[in-house]
């Protein structure tokens, strides 16, 4: 298995820019916690979004992260749980040809990915891994 450190996909000439087009369901953690996704395991705080994609996906999202990458759609409003929508907010992709491991450095969480899977940075240190069906589903290529 390739063991992904030190990432930079800024760097990365395999690397494009993406955005996420979905709506998605989520439920603010009432307690602190860890949730297991496809990718491995998502720790959270109370306050933070535990979200469950359009793909039946899940995977939690720190409250600050959360509030400049989704918005809320009526009727509730920013806070509440129920449905919100991905901001247009370009993030680093890149597809991996191998079965990989990526460690997160925001959560300290190690992701995994197979084979044909997207590594996703959202920020220096910030990853997420988007199985290869679901990023084709949900994310777009900037021009």
């Amino acid at each position: 298995m390739l063991e992904l450190k030190a990432i930079n996909l800024a760097a990365d000439p395999l690397a494009a820019r993406y955005v996420k087009n979905e709506i998605v369901t989520v439920e603010f953690a009432r307690h602190a916690g860890e949730l297991t996704s496809l990718e491995g395991p998502n720790r959270y705080q109370a306050g933070d979004a535990l979200i469950t994609g359009s793909t039946g996906s899940r995977w939690s999202v720190s409250r600050d992260r959360f509030v400049a990458k989704y918005e809320a759609v009526a009727p509730i409003t920013m806070g509440e749980d129920g449905r919100y929508a991905a901001r247009p907010v370009p993030v680093l992709a890149r597809q991996i040809a191998e079965p990989f491991s990526a460690e997160r450095t925001a959560g300290g969480d190690r992701l995994h990915g197979k084979a044909g899977d997207w590594l996703l940075q959202y920020a220096p240190g910030d990853f997420g891994v988007a199985e290869q069906e679901r990023f084709a589903q949900v994310y777009r290529k900037l021009p």
